[in-house]
């Protein structure tokens, strides 16, 4: 049976036709690695002592229950980084690792609980990378995580080219690893692959009365952006996901090919919640001006859209933060359980640090 269609809800008059502005971003705290010289906000972790994990990036949350969240991270050194060099300096080379959180007061930082670690203590890699396929696989990517039905998901990346042109990463695959014991253990889902040229190369996931919704893009930085959803249960099962035609204004099963864009380009690195309190969808994610063909130029930024409904019409573009305050700067995702409130918490990138940072922002509703 295909899905009925998304219900609308009976929107606040009071906001039915206002926009979301996220306003006064903050850096609240360091999330990994160490503390530079000068630095002032906190850094509850010690990552690089306890886990090995030096320089690292992304820190993509999902919803493990009412309080805890999974955190991935991307190609990951150990405690020998240099900060100042950029990712890629380092021993014990990881494609990604894994932490666990309870922490949920986050005005003074977020604090691991816990990381997947190996039989020597580190943070182990969970999705394989380049060490188990050498020269085919460069390496593995978290791109978003789930819990799904009980189940836990990450959805991920096999890289084989980051110089891809145009704004493209060049992959192998696209697919997903499952955990059934609270992310102790994951296996490869093989069931569920999506080809190097697919519009869900890389996605981001939201769950929402038992439907999980995923916005994709192809590989990169470039691409426009793309909706489909299943229901949870159905996530293993990649012909049951539908797809939006925005031509047709319909779902279509099974056939990704139909789906069109529901954001321009170029969208990068991105996540997605639903505010309760406001009942609009958020979207935020990596911006590079230097493939946007209304722009042209170069300029980096992390940026936000907002819609009432998934399919329907999102805002304009807005930034979120800018490189000017920022150098360096990529990869935003929000706190999944942060999401009731005048305030929001997000994770964001820093290249030359190579390591992640604990954002807040202040959500209001346009008068």
């Amino acid at each position: 049976m295909v899905l009925a269609q998304v219900k609308s809800r009976q929107k606040n008059t009071a906001t039915k036709q206002r926009e979301i502005t996220l306003t006064n971003v903050k850096q609240v705290a360091r999330l990994t690695g160490s503390p530079l010289n000068g630095e002032t906000f906190p850094s509850p972790n010690s990552t690089a002592k306890d886990y090995d994990v030096g320089g690292t990036d992304l820190g993509i949350f999902w919803t493990m229950d009412s309080s805890r969240v999974g955190i991935f991270f991307g190609d990951t050194n150990g405690r020998d980084f240099i900060a100042g060099k950029g990712g890629g300096n380092g021993s014990n080379w990881r494609s990604n690792v894994l932490a666990f959180s309870n922490d949920v007061d986050l005005e003074d930082g977020l604090t691991i609980s816990s990381m997947a670690l190996d039989t020597n203590g580190k943070a182990r890699e969970i999705c394989a990378g380049a060490k188990n396929n050498p020269g085919k696989y460069n390496t593995s990517i978290p791109t978003a995580a789930i819990r799904a039905a009980g189940v836990d998901y990450v959805h991920y990346m096999n890289i084989y080219e980051w110089a891809g042109g145009n704004g493209k990463w060049l992959t192998n695959f696209s697919s997903l690893y499952a955990s059934y014991d609270q992310g102790k253990t994951w296996e490869r889902k093989e069931q569920i692959t999506f080809k190097p040229e697919s519009k869900f190369s890389q996605v981001c996931y939201a769950k929402r009365d038992g439907i999980v919704y995923m916005i994709g893009t192809q590989a990169g930085r470039g691409s426009a952006a793309f909706l489909a959803r299943f229901k949870e249960k159905d996530i293993e099962e990649i012909g049951k996901y539908e797809y939006w035609n925005g031509d047709s204004k319909q779902w279509v099963r099974n056939k990704e090919h139909a789906a069109t864009a529901v954001i321009p380009g170029p969208v990068g690195e991105a996540s997605l919640i639903y505010h309760e309190k406001y009942e609009r969808w958020i979207i935020a994610y990596s911006y590079d001006a230097a493939y946007d063909p209304k722009i042209g130029k170069k300029m980096h930024a992390v940026v936000y859209r907002d819609a009432k409904e998934l399919n329907g019409n999102w805002s304009d573009l807005k930034i979120l933060a800018s490189e000017k305050d920022y150098p360096g700067l990529y990869s935003p995702y929000f706190h999944p359980l942060k999401n009731h409130g005048d305030k929001l918490y997000f994770t964001m990138s820093l290249w030359d640090p190579y390591n992640v940072f604990l954002m807040s922002t202040e959500v209001k509703i346009q008068p």
